[in-house]
């Protein structure tokens, strides 16, 4: 499995440009699932979303289409993965697992401020559920219902298994344990390309190869060179050949490039969303460039 895609889809910048001038907000989604194979879903990582949006944003898209989630930033960067079952349960009793097949891994992403803990990332990989069947089980007995804004949607529609991944920014993850620690729980290690502001790691640590790429140049901000993109085309396809599923998910918003970068990205692997045929040249990515 190979998919490209964008980090959020939701941004005021895009429209008129990516968006089509006059195209209705809540047809947004349905327009990025048509050009790109999935989506990072971020704003679960400000806010608990609504039971109703999950159910929502799954029946926007194609049944082959993915989503990938993130964390709350409240397990992550406000309690640091320490005395989080609740909040834990809490989020996956937002509607998360309403997804269904269309679930992808869930996104754990550390602050920069937040070290090498090797018992405290244990302890937290040993709370993560491994099957949708287990995250269901989990957050019906650990959620807090006064957190959430609609009653509590615990269901997943089938039994599926559930990938978590992890992206680090402090230094002290350069280190041998942590790869042993992330092979020893299944989890996959971020390749997070941050235009050089937090360290990359690019060991690969479970069967999962999980890129996000920030900007080439400038955070957020610049867009990636056809060198730039030819080579990230490249390492998708080493990872490809060793039997690696591959999702990469450009997060360069902030001047509209993350969308024709992804688009660029999957017509130099051949790949097209579903009941798309792969033209190449056809998305207007040069106009951009």
């Amino acid at each position: 499995m190979i998919r490209v895609g964008i980090s959020g889809w939701r941004y005021a910048g895009w429209r008129g440009v990516f968006y089509p001038t006059g195209l209705p907000q809540r047809r947004e989604l349905e327009h990025a699932a048509g050009r790109l194979t999935t989506i990072e879903v971020n704003g679960s990582f400000y806010s608990l979303q609504r039971p109703s949006s999950w159910r929502a944003w799954a029946a926007e898209v194609p049944e082959d289409f993915l989503f990938a989630v993130k964390g709350p930033r409240y397990i992550t960067h406000m309690k640091k993965l320490v005395d989080v079952e609740a909040p834990l349960g809490t989020f996956l009793a937002s509607g998360v697992l309403s997804l269904g097949a269309r679930l992808g891994p869930l996104l754990w992403q550390l602050p920069p401020n937040l070290g090498f803990h090797p018992d405290r990332l244990a302890a937290f990989f040993d709370l993560l559920p491994r099957r949708t069947s287990e995250a269901s089980a989990f957050a019906a007995a650990h959620h807090d219902a006064s957190k959430l804004k609609e009653p509590a949607d615990t269901a997943s529609p089938e039994d599926r298994p559930l990938r978590h991944v992890l992206e680090v920014r402090h230094q002290s993850f350069w280190t041998p344990e942590f790869c042993e620690l992330l092979r020893a729980h299944d989890i996959g290690m971020v390749v997070a390309d941050s235009a050089g502001t937090w360290p990359m790691f690019d060991e690969v640590t479970s069967d999962l190869a999980y890129v996000r790429l920030h900007g080439d140049q400038e955070l957020y901000t610049s867009g990636y060179s056809e060198k730039a993109l030819d080579h990230w085309a490249e390492k998708v396809r080493q990872w490809d050949a060793q039997g690696l599923d591959v999702l990469v998910y450009f997060d360069n918003d902030a001047k509209v490039h993350a969308p024709f970068d992804a688009i660029a990205l999957q017509e130099r692997l051949g790949i097209a969303p579903s009941g798309r045929e792969h033209q190449a040249g056809s998305s207007g990515v040069e106009h951009r460039r």
